[in-house]
């Protein structure tokens, strides 16, 4: 900042103006970067996700299939069953699975957990889904798969 002027006075007195053009420029800099960002802070985040018409997973004989209601009642291969029956098939499963496992696969890659096919209806509450999840985990199940319908086929 300019203290003093070039010009030669009588007085010794600094010159007590400031000078503005810095802060000025500065301030220009900050409008146009708040000007360009400011969009990306108010606009939400658009996501078109696919639908796709995939084929249906294979069933096996190591195929769980496990529905839930809207209202939050299990069926389990299209029986109704309980939370705590459902834990402990859960387990039943996982024995079975480690069995079959340790006597016959000596691969990594090859497992003889059972997968569990999840069908849930849209208006299900997600505490029912998290405690399906938690209890296949505690069993040792890892292979969850979430089961949707297709999309509607379109109208001709």
């Amino acid at each position: 900042m300019a203290f003093g002027g070039l010009e030669k006075k009588q007085t010794a007195a600094p010159m007590a103006e400031i000078n503005m053009t810095p802060l000025i420029d500065v301030m220009l800099v900050l409008l146009v970067i708040f000007i360009i960002t400011a969009p990306l802070f108010t606009h939400a985040i658009r996501l078109d996700l696919p639908k796709v018409a995939a084929a249906p997973a294979r069933e096996t004989p190591q195929t769980i299939s496990l529905s839930i209601d809207a209202a939050g009642k299990l069926y389990w291969n299209g029986a109704p069953i309980t939370l705590e029956q459902m834990r402990a098939r859960f387990a039943q499963a996982a024995q079975a699975g480690t069995a079959s496992t340790a006597s016959t696969a000596t691969d990594e890659t090859t497992t003889a957990q059972p997968e569990i096919h999840l069908h849930a209806e849209r208006n299900t509450r997600y505490e029912v889904i998290a405690q399906v999840m938690g209890a296949a985990q505690q069993a040792g199940l890892e292979r969850i798969g979430f089961v949707t319908d297709p999309p509607p086929a379109p109208k001709q």
